[in-house]
């Protein structure tokens, strides 16, 4: 999933905050400074002291040096040295960096100092919808508590160490840094879910569902029956559509058509290719039965969506920094 989905990460700036200091931030008030993205997911890393964050409708949660925050469906949140400070938007005290640096920030009255990362990663939404429909909000790792997680946090901070002499390839390692970063917060969180549990995460975690999973995600145009699925991950037919069914809610092939048509969107949304090509790409044999089954899912033919989601694009968002 994570690889069809386009993910990409950047650093986009590290701040100094000291107290009192309260901060909001959304896609849009970063919006004017981040590449365009059809999902945006932001994460911060306290390096050092602490902070309170908070949803618009939850309460404040307290978070020390150490802890990760994830929040994968781009709320607008707030952050800040104690609850209750009146907060300022990034965009108001934020300087975008010269090309090829790490953009820097500072902000507050002078007290107790925290130090935080701040980043985000890009996705194609259509694609990460049975993900994302099932992540919470907010999601927290204390990386000093895993040994993966706390050499990623080690290697951020050696390298944004490196301003003080920039070595080449900075940018590029702080993004591939921040996508492992949220590709372990999602392992932590599958781990740590209850063994009553259901859902799309539920299923990977599954030994049976998520080899079924994983091999109609990596060959969707394979022509698979339950019956070759259940094949494939030594398990009974009937038990194979009883266990998918009552952990994702839906049989193994109503499943795997709907994965067949997200990626079909996906590249019909992004490739140049003909219908019929697309069609095959994703396991039909016949153009008429792909129009009909997209047409269902998305209302419209695939032509027509095509027209649709292209007038929909806009111009792409500054960037922060060079690939560099």
């Amino acid at each position: 999933m994570l690889r069809l989905v386009k993910l990409t990460g950047a650093v986009y700036f590290a701040a100094d905050f000291s107290a009192p200091w309260c901060i909001s931030a959304d896609d849009e008030a970063a919006g004017g400074a981040l590449p365009k993205s059809e999902h945006m997911i932001f994460f911060h890393l306290l390096t050092q002291g602490s902070c309170f964050a908070r949803l618009p409708d939850g309460e404040s949660v307290h978070f020390e040096a150490g802890d990760l925050i994830v929040l994968p469906h781009q709320d607008f949140h707030v952050m800040g040295s104690e609850p209750g400070l009146a907060p300022v938007p990034i965009n108001e005290f934020f300087v975008p960096p010269a090309a090829g640096q790490i953009a820097r920030a500072s902000l507050g009255g002078g007290g107790e100092v925290t130090r935080i990362v701040c980043g985000f990663l890009s996705l194609d939404k259509r694609l990460a919808r049975p993900l994302l429909d099932h992540l919470p909000r907010l999601i927290r790792v204390r990386v000093d508590r895993d040994e993966a997680a706390a050499w990623l946090a080690s290697s951020v901070k050696l390298t944004l160490a490196e301003e003080a002499s920039p070595r080449a390839g900075s940018g590029v390692m702080l993004a591939k840094l921040s996508e492992l970063m949220f590709v372990e917060a999602l392992r932590n969180y599958i781990e740590a879910l209850p063994p009553e549990q259901t859902g799309w995460l539920a299923g990977l975690r599954d030994r049976y569902v998520g080899r079924a999973l994983t091999l109609m995600h990596a060959r969707p145009a394979e022509p698979w029956t339950v019956d070759s699925l259940a094949k494939e991950v030594a398990l009974s037919r009937s038990a194979l559509a009883q266990r998918f069914t009552e952990l994702l809610g839906q049989p193994p092939m109503q499943y795997l058509t709907r994965w067949r048509l997200q990626l079909a969107a996906q590249m019909l949304h992004s490739e140049h290719r003909g219908i019929g090509a697309v069609a095959s790409d994703v396991g039909y044999e016949s153009e008429a039965a792909f129009n009909r089954a997209f047409k269902r899912e998305f209302g419209a033919p695939p032509a027509a969506w095509r027209r649709g989601a292209s007038a929909k694009r806009g111009p792409p968002r500054r960037r922060l920094t060079s690939p560099a």
